[in-house]
């Protein structure tokens, strides 16, 4: 079961939360997949997302490489949520770690999913910690990175209809690092 372990109402009127648990549970309009450029879904959160979504999240990924090529780090891609709870998936594609300006593209990554929730009309979205895991992305840094996404994507985009972002983030570690992170951005 998903454990919200902090909340916090963005100045923009977002609700910002911390879960600690599985992403493919999440009953949101969206969830991110963090995923590669080609959208084969073999490891990681993108393989546990298209094992519980089913079959037809593969095959919706492979058509939209076929109509559109490979996905960029700002503009992620989209397919139906299949057999998860969410509607929607959003397939970001995080920087791996060494191939460089990370940073931005990891910054890129979450506002451009955060867009793409936008356009869908999505009032809900999770994300897990993207690029941290056999990315190599260091997890300190992605989440002042994602935590400061986040806030510049609503400080800019005033009609937004998301109401609330979960970042769903699974291992004891990860979490750990991001409550630090968020306790250290919000004292």
């Amino acid at each position: 079961m998903n454990a919200i372990l902090a909340e916090k109402k963005l100045a923009t009127g977002q609700t910002l939360q911390i879960v600690q648990g599985d992403i493919t549970v999440d009953e949101v309009d969206a969830i991110v997949n963090a995923a590669n450029e080609q959208l084969q879904h073999g490891g990681g959160v993108a393989w546990a997302i298209s094992k519980r979504g089913g079959p037809t999240v593969q095959e919706e990924s492979d058509e939209w490489i076929r109509k559109h090529g490979p996905v960029s780090h700002s503009h992620p891609a989209w397919t139906l949520g299949g057999l998860l709870p969410a509607k929607y998936i959003i397939h970001a594609v995080g920087p791996v770690w060494g191939d460089g300006d990370e940073d931005k593209k990891l910054s890129d990554a979450v506002t451009g999913s955060l867009r793409v929730a936008d356009e869908l009309k999505c009032k809900s979205i999770s994300m897990p910690a993207i690029s941290t895991g056999i990315f190599g992305f260091p997890k300190d840094r992605a989440a002042k990175i994602i935590f400061s996404a986040i806030e510049t994507y609503f400080a800019e985009i005033e009609n937004s209809a998301i109401q609330t972002v979960r970042l769903v983030l699974f291992d004891d570690a990860t979490v750990k690092v991001f409550l630090d992170s968020w306790d250290s951005t919000n004292s």
